[in-house]
């Protein structure tokens, strides 16, 4: 009776500490399926797709125009997919289509799942920073990370990275200005607008990487295509709106 309170009934806003995203390219035909039917991959060169790990450390996530004491400190973890979609205006939207969400408290698991159906859990994190390096963890998740945190174009893009420079890299360094969900049974897609200013994403040098939630989807010819950090950044989400999927 309450489904409504799920598709995003007011604006929602936050200050991002950091947001550290790691996206792999995958070719396209083998993620196809992992997005539902009114959406398109958001392609490079016709040939990659997409899949982005988002790890963010936010503070004082709050209903919009809340004053900032009421607002909750939270890490948050989205594994998503590059999207398009065409609205009925005909304008195509870039954007993400999450596949799994989760988040290290137990507050965030409850009110995330009553006001939005990105479905998520609980785990653990561990971040540990030694000098220039900064590791993140979780057992429950099976995830490792360490990235160096100094920031420069002059860092190399990874090894076997489909993009030629970071300025190409940087057209998919999320998150995107919308996300998406689509509810089958009505045809009904939930658009959702991001709202961001001074937003510089900083490449990073990583050190290593692994991820539990990439593995068990056996793909194959996975690469890391780019990482990239934002720091210190206002951010907020529009309330959601709902349109009928036309075909």
């Amino acid at each position: 009776m309450f489904s409504f309170l799920k598709d995003h009934p007011f604006a929602v806003e936050a200050f991002f500490e950091s947001s550290l995203v790691f996206t792999f390219a995958v070719p396209k035909e083998q993620i196809k399926s992992l997005i539902p039917e009114c959406l398109t991959l958001d392609t490079f060169n016709d040939q990659w797709a997409f899949i982005a790990v988002a790890m963010v450390q936010t503070k004082g996530l709050r209903p919009k125009g809340f004053p900032s004491f009421m607002g909750s400190n939270f890490f948050l973890i989205g594994y998503r997919v590059f999207v398009r979609y065409t609205n009925n205006k005909g304008k195509s939207l870039r954007g993400l289509y999450i596949l799994q969400s989760e988040t290290d408290k137990k507050k965030m698991e409850f009110f995330g799942n009553i006001f939005t159906h990105y479905n998520y859990t609980t785990t653990d994190i561990r971040r540990v920073q030694q000098k220039h390096i900064t590791e993140i963890s979780s057992i429950k998740s099976g995830f490792n990370v360490q990235i160096e945190n100094t920031g420069s174009d002059s860092i190399s893009l990874p090894p076997g990275s489909p993009f030629s420079d970071w300025k190409e890299a940087r057209r998919f360094a999320g998150p995107l200005p919308f996300t998406f969900t689509y509810n089958s049974a009505n045809k009904e897609v939930l658009i959702i607008e991001g709202v961001r200013e001074n937003w510089k994403p900083m490449p990073v040098r990583v050190l290593n990487y692994q991820f539990s939630f990439l593995d068990n989807l056996h793909l194959t010819e996975v690469k890391l295509a780019n990482t990239f950090v934002i720091r210190e950044i206002p951010y907020y989400w529009k309330k959601g709106r709902i349109e009928l999927w036309a075909q």
